[in-house]
């Protein structure tokens, strides 16, 4: 991670949903954990990754962190004030600070505005007025997110799906940012057009300096992306380093197994192919979840400890400084995902 101070600090960071049930009086019966106590720091001008099946909770935390939800427990800490359960009048002066990029292009552009009232919108909420006037930078953003300037009285359904997400990057830009949650940016878009969007969202940072949290299930794009990633499962972080140390290190057998399942073009030359890591089961339900770890029901290290005692996310022997691990048994040091000798026992046949 950065020497910098951070720029967001997220400690216990927790979300619990309701659920309703009973008649004729509807009485909360449970919860739905979402997020259950996440801890995690981004710097100045960094990239953090946040990946994880669906359902894992990844983007009810971006949510969390722009304040669209209001948390359950943990605080929120951006650039040393506590936005937890700040109002909206204590909220004003960071809203502009920390922007969002939708995951749907077609849903989070209003069909009734044009292109140039999109953009502008969020200027004109915060009053600010640019030189030279909020048309004239309108133009400007579109030109940086690689669009016609031209395109300014244009409506969202004149647009593909890849430039309706730049207009969104636009959007995100206006109000000049420090921090930009960019949930699942490119998982709407054609392959083709996924490039382009990250390699733009990727010259914005260096450019402008922005800080992400980028929230993805594509772990080839967060490769690219992001300067460290954190790995989600059920609502927790089960594990978070820096790019090149949790790709070709992940002592996590949640990540040894997220990793094996990426695409992996190989050439006959008799080199053993790449082991895929089969998970039985389906993920628990996160309405009552497997005590102690909340892997360990498709885990092929799992004992009577890990139903117990929740590991904590820590420095385990063997990682780099900053590789910190939720597990009781971690995988051995710079076991990357390939042949292994010892037959899996919880693989499928």
């Amino acid at each position: 991670m950065s020497n910098t101070s951070p720029l967001l600090n997220v400690t216990g960071l927790t979300k619990h949903f309701p659920v309703k049930g009973g008649f004729p009086i509807r009485r909360t019966v449970g919860h739905v954990q979402a997020v259950d106590g996440l801890d995690f720091q981004v710097a100045e001008g960094e990239s953090l990754g946040l990946v994880g099946e669906s359902g894992c909770g990844k983007s009810t935390t971006g949510r969390l962190i722009t304040r669209l939800l209001e948390p359950t427990a943990g605080t929120i800490s951006y650039r040393g004030q506590d936005i937890t359960h700040a109002s909206r009048r204590q909220l004003a002066p960071v809203r502009s600070e920390i922007q969002m990029i939708f995951q749907d292009p077609y849903a989070s552009l209003n069909p009734r505005q044009t292109v140039g009232k999109i953009i502008s919108g969020p200027m004109e909420i915060n009053g600010i007025n640019p030189p030279g006037g909020r048309e004239k930078r309108v133009r400007e953003l579109l030109e940086i997110v690689g669009l016609n300037p031209e395109h300014f009285n244009r409506f969202p359904h004149e647009f593909s799906g890849g430039q309706r997400q730049r207009i969104g990057v636009a959007r995100a830009l206006a109000l000049e940012p420090k921090l930009i949650v960019a949930d699942e940016p490119v998982s709407a878009l054609d392959v083709s057009i996924q490039a382009q969007v990250v390699n733009l969202l990727q010259k914005v940072q260096q450019e402008l300096g922005i800080a992400f949290l980028f929230i993805a299930h594509d772990l080839a794009i967060v490769r690219h992306f992001s300067q460290r990633v954190a790995v989600m499962y059920l609502g927790k972080i089960v594990e978070i380093a820096e790019r090149a140390d949790l790709y070709d290190n992940p002592r996590h057998p949640y990540t040894r197994a997220l990793l094996s399942a990426v695409p992996e073009a190989t050439v006959d030359d008799g080199t053993p192919a790449r082991e895929r890591i089969r998970l039985v089961g389906d993920v628990p339900s996160p309405i009552n979840p497997p005590s102690g770890c909340r892997f360990r029901t498709r885990c092929w290290k799992a004992t009577e400890k890990c139903a117990t005692e929740a590991p904590p996310l820590l420095h385990v022997e063997g990682n780099r400084p900053g590789h910190l691990t939720a597990c009781h048994y971690p995988e051995s040091p710079a076991a990357v995902p390939g042949p292994r000798h010892a037959k899996n026992p919880r693989e499928a046949a």
